[in-house]
């Protein structure tokens, strides 16, 4: 079971640097103080996608200004390439790893390596399916991130009508996560009507595909909900060119991209997941188990995830709050 926390870094990230689309390790400098504690090494899925490279960013970023060096690297949601990426890691003596990682199951053994060499590991974002191999799981409530957008959803549609659900990729818990919580509450709304759900992997390319392709085959839909914010972006796409205004588009996860298209009129809703406090106490975390040997915290950790609308989306930037109305992307 997630324990719930509350967890507040007092290393704030206020703004993340420019994102790198490049695979592999991405060079750090680093001033004279820093680095005295040993690697860390930052392994996310691909960064092109926004979510994963904020939280490597962040992660990175709290990890160097708590004395290490960081090794970013980038498994492409590929498990036999993150396995290689562990090895590489235990090989080159990392104190400590940070990880998204690419398979509930097939994480499990690379994980379980690094764990035999002496090296705990910190995930984030999506949990494994063996607990004692990694220190700690710290994730956003999905679950509840889900349930609360489904309900906005229902409510957008006047709780009648037909819609398109688009799941992430498969071997994603998240993805089934997020699925289960829409339905839980979609399915008891005798008025709601699922015409279509097919998965887009997570991909904005596969999202306007197949958006485009359904909505040939169901031309009376009235809204469509993605199992995240990339997805929803390419259905809004194919909504956009198939001249279709009228449908209602959500998305899942709370990126500037997003928030920038509910501010336009586009999108009309998203659930935030807290990435900065998520990256941040995966460093803070891994910085108190190699200094003290213990987090005091349970392994696994569930923070609560925010509905954002219209009516707050100039309240966040960069997957966490500023003072209200003063996001860039609402400038």
């Amino acid at each position: 079971m997630f324990k719930k926390t509350g967890l507040r870094s007092a290393l704030v990230i206020s703004a993340v640097v420019a994102l790198t689309a490049s695979q592999g390790i991405v060079a750090v400098a680093q001033d004279d103080a820093a680095g005295d504690k040993g690697m860390i090494c930052v392994i996310v899925p691909p960064v092109e996608n926004p979510f994963f490279g904020a939280m490597q960013q962040i992660a990175a970023d709290t990890a160097e200004s708590l004395g290490y060096t960081t090794n970013r690297l980038n498994h492409g949601d590929d498990a036999n390439l993150q396995l290689e990426l562990f090895e590489n890691c235990i090989a080159q003596q990392a104190v400590a790893i940070i990880l998204d990682n690419a398979g509930a199951d097939a994480t499990v053994a690379a994980v379980q390596a690094a764990k035999d060499a002496g090296i705990p590991s910190f995930l984030v974002d999506r949990e494994i399916t063996q607990e004692g191999v990694a220190v700690a799981q710290i994730v956003s409530n999905n679950y509840q991130g889900a349930t609360i957008l489904a309900e906005y959803f229902a409510e957008l549609m006047g709780e009648e009508g037909p819609y398109i659900e688009l799941t992430g990729r498969d071997t994603d818990t998240n993805a089934q996560v997020r699925s289960q919580g829409y339905h839980d509450v979609l399915d008891q709304i005798e008025g709601m009507e699922m015409v279509a759900q097919q998965t887009a992997n997570w991909s904005q390319t596969e999202g306007f595909d197949v958006t485009e392709q359904l909505l040939q085959s169901n031309p009376d839909v009235k809204g469509i909900i993605a199992g995240n914010d990339t997805m929803a972006l390419g259905a809004q796409a194919a909504v956009e060119a198939a001249g279709r205004d009228d449908i209602i588009v959500v998305g899942f996860d709370g990126s500037d991209e997003a928030m920038i298209s509910i501010n336009q009129g586009g999108l009309k809703a998203t659930s935030l997941q807290p990435v900065a406090e998520m990256a941040q106490q995966a460093a803070i975390q891994a910085d108190a188990y190699l200094t003290t040997g213990a987090t005091d915290l349970p392994e696994k950790q569930s923070i609560d995830m925010v509905l954002v609308t219209a009516d707050n989306a100039c309240d966040f930037f960069q997957f966490a709050p500023v003072e209200a109305g003063t996001s860039p992307n609402c400038q």
